[in-house]
């Protein structure tokens, strides 16, 4: 799996970073996490905010940077 932050490098979008990070850690998730701040890329898929969570290259919707919704974002967006 692989998992994506896409963000402008703003506060809320490193944060999404680690909590993901954490998460994969914590949950013994096989995933290659990566951050990028090519805001491009957000405009290339159609969306408007950052930051923008991707797993395996689609966007998922994260409702928080806490754990359990990250949690869940990931694992619902991998089935």
């Amino acid at each position: 799996m692989k998992i994506s932050v896409l963000g402008s490098g703003c506060p809320t979008c490193m944060r999404l970073h680690e909590t993901v990070k954490n998460v994969v850690k914590n949950e013994a998730i096989d995933a290659e996490v990566e951050y990028s701040d090519d805001v491009a890329r957000i405009v290339e898929l159609g969306l408007m905010h950052s930051p923008v969570l991707l797993v395996d290259g689609k966007p998922v919707d994260v409702k928080s940077t806490s754990e359990k919704d990250v949690k869940e974002a990931i694992l619902g967006g991998a089935r």
